[in-house]
């Protein structure tokens, strides 16, 4: 763990690099000490249908989530959310800039007891 997942409204779709921006966050999670490479995984999906604000077609949303095995302490965490917001934010500047945007962030801490897992990608790595 981490895993993220990444929603986004359809309206962005040509306009951003969701492929960069999904490697953009991968690659910073991979420097926080804290996530075992092995278990970072990040998605993203598109909402076709969503209504922002006022209603008005232009606004658009990227809203990410990170689930995160239980155990890790509340600074580590706070640490984690700000160094990847912060990268979100870098690599959604020039865009956000442009266009109306919400972005938002939030990290769950899951109950090991009730998520078990089972893979060969650290046989693997």
């Amino acid at each position: 763990m981490p895993h993220f997942s990444i929603e986004y409204s359809a309206n962005l779709e040509g306009e951003l690099d969701m492929r960069a921006f999904c490697e953009t966050i991968r690659a910073v999670a991979a420097e926080i000490e804290t996530f075992p490479m092995a278990g970072i995984r990040v998605r993203a999906f598109r909402a076709e249908h969503y209504a922002i604000a006022d209603g008005d077609p232009k606004h658009a949303f990227i809203d990410m989530s990170i689930r995160l095995r239980e155990g890790r302490p509340q600074e580590v965490k706070e640490a984690a959310v700000a160094r990847i917001f912060a990268a979100a934010e870098t690599f959604l500047a020039a865009l956000m800039a442009q266009r109306s945007l919400a972005l938002s962030l939030e990290m769950r801490d899951i109950d090991a007891g009730l998520s078990p897992k089972a893979g060969s990608i650290r046989k693997h790595l």
